[in-house]
């Protein structure tokens, strides 16, 4: 009989500007899925996205900032580590020691092109992801590419009292 892994959560993203909706999808993944702990796994850059204004330094701040007593979140930049913005890259890393068992939290609307992401039947057999509802996107996500080609076994959709924020819309106000 095996070691029992560590079940950890992955909340991957810019974090430009993070916000309730990250802590809200944290919480509730901690709560549902009985996570030891949840990384909010920092980019530079997202590929789909365009170049930040804020500094990494200042979104890794600003994201401890919001956790604040959340103990169990911890933030982390792995691409000086890995030498790689590649979901897939910080997967494997995750899971070299044969130790952790990951679990990728998104947003329904990363569902909908998670397609186009290098490797992504890669990613979907080496962890587990979990895809979060968030308003006005479950429809075209459970219509998504992804959601008709993946084994159901690695991807499970959660419901849940949405927050209608996104990063996107907050740094227009």
């Amino acid at each position: 009989m095996g070691l029992k892994k560590d079940k950890i959560g992955i909340l991957g993203g810019s974090f430009d500007p993070a916000h309730k909706g990250h802590l809200a999808i944290s919480k509730e993944a901690l709560k549902k899925l009985k996570l030891k702990k949840i990384i909010w796994a920092i980019t530079k850059k997202n590929p789909f996205k365009k170049v930040s204004n804020v500094s990494l330094l200042n979104r890794i701040e600003y994201c401890k900032k919001i956790i604040n007593r959340n103990n169990f979140i911890k933030v982390k930049f792995y691409e000086n580590i890995i030498r790689s913005n590649k979901t897939i890259n910080l997967i494997k890393y995750l899971n070299r020691n044969k130790k952790n068992e990951v679990y990728f939290l998104m947003g329904a609307d990363n569902l909908i092109n998670f397609h186009k992401w290098h490797k992504w039947k890669t990613i979907s057999q080496k962890c587990n992801i979990i895809v979060f509802d968030r308003h006005g996107y479950k429809k075209k996500s459970l219509n998504s590419t992804t959601y008709k080609r993946l084994n159901k076994k690695n991807l499970k959709f959660i419901e849940f009292n949405k927050v209608n924020i996104s990063s996107s819309k907050l740094r227009k106000i």
